[in-house]
């Protein structure tokens, strides 16, 4: 494995594989167990999958897809969505997800976070922080799909559930998520800074110097990439697909 991780993020909704802009206007791009078995054969070292409409939607987590999806993926998988007790999360690592990511309920319980911790381990307990700017410019943690602000900076809120006992911060940019734009550097650049555990940037990747420039500016720790991993290009047709690890290492070298 590369020491600087690159890795797809795949939104699911209902069951369908989608590609959102801005969290906005989701678009179906397939069926995510075909995906997995293409990123199988590309040899991904790790994969995201976030279920988006699981906790706006209160219909919870997916098991009958996520079985399917463990059953066929060689991968270790990080999951999100939904997740509300230490039940759901037994639940999900008995499937096979090593990872799993919480947001809302983590925001809104920063002690379930150290309980999760507690049982499963800090390598298990991803927290996922979805940030837009204001009218002001200013940074502000959004919950619920973006569609609830919390008023709370990124930096804060990062260094508050890293000391909870979250091992690892996935960053999401609502203003770049499927825009093509480059990542937001300004905030991972401010978050990677203030803690100690490993920051995965997401939103607005769309070249492979976009990823570097994160990894080598940024200071993240990795960089997750949606648009790039399911489209041919920008204003172009579904293809599922991933650097090579030739690529890869000449990005990271």
């Amino acid at each position: 494995m590369l020491a600087a991780r690159l890795m797809p993020c795949l939104l699911m909704m209902r069951g369908a594989l989608v590609k959102t802009v801005q969290f906005k206007n989701p678009i179906y791009v397939g069926d995510p167990v075909n995906a997995v078995r293409i990123f199988n054969e590309k040899e991904v070292d790790e994969l995201i999958l976030l279920d988006i409409t699981a906790t706006t939607g209160r219909h919870g987590i997916d098991f009958e897809t996520l079985e399917k999806l463990t059953s066929e993926c060689f991968m270790p998988i990080c999951y999100g969505g939904g997740v509300r007790t230490a039940e759901d999360m037994r639940r999900l690592y008995a499937l096979g997800i090593e990872k799993i990511s919480l947001s809302s309920a983590a925001i809104e319980h920063p002690r379930f976070v150290t309980e999760a911790a507690a049982e499963f381990g800090n390598q298990a307990v991803v927290v996922t922080l979805d940030v837009k700017k204001t009218l002001f410019g200013k940074y502000s943690v959004r919950t619920h799909g973006g569609s609830t602000n919390i008023g709370r900076h990124p930096v804060d809120l990062a260094r508050e559930l890293e000391a909870a006992g979250a091992g690892e911060i996935l960053l999401n940019a609502i203003d770049r998520d499927g825009t093509w734009s480059g990542f937001d550097l300004n905030l991972i650049r401010e978050v990677s800074a203030a803690v100690g555990v490993p920051v995965i940037a997401c939103g607005g990747g769309g070249t492979l110097p976009d990823v570097r420039d994160v990894i080598r500016e940024g200071g993240a720790s990795g960089a997750a990439i949606g648009s790039m991993a399911v489209f041919q290009g920008k204003g172009l047709g579904v293809l599922i697909k991933f650097p090579s690890r030739e690529q890869q290492e000449a990005l990271f070298e």
